[in-house]
């Protein structure tokens, strides 16, 4: 078990084409702080509440660095090529028999970049959860979203729908899979 902990707690840096998905850290804090208290970001998630209560940043930031963490999560760090320290943040979770969630958003003002579907299909390439099957669902409101998925050979799977926090109520979603090989 020990060692499962220590495993886990291994998180690779993987690097993109226009930046590198690295772990957070606490000094990302503020700049996810600023860019999910905008409500297009916040309704675009699941998880993410609008407006953002004090504190639930540094609490989300801790959780992703902690070793029992079920959830990785990578920013999208674009500093080595001038491009902002956090551009969005990517995700994997980990699910039963080899299987993994991907989730992902971008900052407002570097949206239409490309940097998502940048972001995924490294991800993807890397495989760090080694998941035989990725999923991923996004809002039925959220087009540019379905893109991504496809864009990096995503499969539509069906209609479904899941909980908003920032929206407070059920929204219609689409569901993708991705088999790895």
């Amino acid at each position: 078990m020990i060692q499962d902990t220590i495993l886990l707690a291994e998180q690779p840096v993987i690097t993109a084409e226009r930046f590198v998905l690295r772990p957070l850290r606490k000094s990302d804090a503020g700049l996810i702080a600023l860019y999910t208290a905008d409500r297009r970001v916040a309704e675009g998630t699941r998880a993410i509440p609008h407006p953002l209560p004090p504190g639930a940043t540094e609490a989300f930031v801790t959780r992703a660095m902690s070793a029992g963490r079920v959830e990785d999560v990578w920013a999208m760090d674009g500093s080595d090529e001038g491009l902002a320290e956090v551009l969005g943040l990517v995700s994997l979770t980990r699910m039963e028999n080899d299987q993994s969630e991907i989730g992902y958003w971008v900052a407002p003002g570097f949206w239409n970049t490309g940097f998502a579907s940048e972001a995924v299909a490294a991800l993807v390439a890397a495989n760090p959860h080694r998941a035989r099957t990725l999923f991923a669902e996004v809002f039925q409101d959220n087009p540019g979203s379905a893109r991504v998925l496809t864009n990096c050979g995503f499969d539509y799977l069906g209609d479904a729908e899941s909980w908003s926090v920032a929206r407070n109520a059920r929204v219609p979603t689409w569901t993708y899979l991705r088999k790895m090989v």
